[in-house]
């Protein structure tokens, strides 16, 4: 049984190289500008991880998802899906190419070396924790610095770039580079229709400072900050709102929200009250960009 229920412009006859789920709503943290928690999103959590829909469950749905749509990469989100250490070891056997999204404060599991880790950090310590709690940022630091030298899955670190952390990144990658990680990216907050908090950009045009320190610090760190220029560029303004106007995510990942005893799919990755003239997502511009490679290249 497929325990899932595929909302427009998403179709059951399609194909998507690849999707998203969230395996629980349950997390450890509560991160302030969390997109997966916003009130218009489905992401209630029943009071005990065991009442959400079983590994096998999932798994089965996955899997017959995976048949019928031709799913090869799986990115794998919560709440913090670490809580279910177990479905993640038996699925991410289903897929080609597995990414694991996590807060890093619980010990990351070793699933072999065709494993990507993204570990989410928001800023230098005081800015970070002010997002995600007292105490989060030395945890996840001290959790990757401890990963035994034979840990063979890949990790790397993502920030979100907000209006309020802008002026900072390059202490963040100062740290991390510090932690061992091999490489970080980058991401600029996606806000919801009328969010003019202190985390949103009024437009693009405001943004462009953020855009520019980093393609400043991708220059300096070469290698280790990974955003591709391209993808950067199309984060300006003109650029930008050709790009999500036609969202090349939209098309090519099917996202997956857990709802009570099925998945449900909301208007696109980010949720159902996205504005998408603003959006910042990485996923978004990185596919952006190499489509244009992809047609250069032909």
């Amino acid at each position: 049984m497929i325990r899932a229920r595929l909302h427009a412009p998403y179709r059951d006859d399609a194909r998507y190289p690849a999707a998203i789920v969230n395996v629980t709503n349950h997390c450890n943290l509560s991160c302030r500008h969390c997109f997966v928690f916003r009130e218009a999103n489905p992401n209630q959590a029943p009071a005990k991880l065991a009442d959400e829909l079983s590994d096998d469950e999932i798994l089965d749905t996955l899997r017959a998802l995976r048949d019928r749509h031709g799913i090869v990469s799986m990115l794998w989100m919560g709440g913090e899906p670490l809580l279910k250490p177990d479905l993640l070891r038996r699925g991410t056997r289903l897929f080609a190419r597995n990414t694991i999204t996590t807060n890093g404060t619980l010990p990351l599991l070793d699933l072999g070396p065709e494993i990507l880790y993204v570990v989410s950090l928001d800023g230098p310590e005081d800015l970070n924790d002010a997002i995600r709690g007292r105490g989060t940022f030395r945890r996840v630091l001290r959790n990757l610095e401890r990963r035994p030298a034979a840990f063979s899955s890949s990790v790397q670190v993502q920030a979100v770039v907000t209006k309020r952390n802008q002026t900072r990144l390059e202490e963040l990658v100062e740290a991390v580079r510090a932690a061992g990680v091999g490489w970080m990216t980058f991401s600029f907050y996606v806000p919801r229709a009328g969010d003019h908090g202190p985390d949103a950009w009024t437009d693009n045009d405001e943004r462009v400072a953020a855009v520019a320190e980093v393609m400043r610090l991708r220059e300096r760190h070469d290698g280790f900050v990974r955003n591709s220029r391209r993808s950067l560029e199309l984060l300006l303004p003109g650029e930008a709102e050709r790009v999500t106007a036609a969202c090349p995510a939209r098309a090519l990942i099917l996202p997956l929200y857990l709802e009570g005893d099925h998945f449900t799919t909301p208007f696109c990755c980010y949720g159902n009250d996205v504005d998408c003239d603003r959006c910042g997502a990485w996923v978004v511009f990185h596919l952006a960009a190499r489509a244009e490679g992809t047609r250069a290249a032909k």
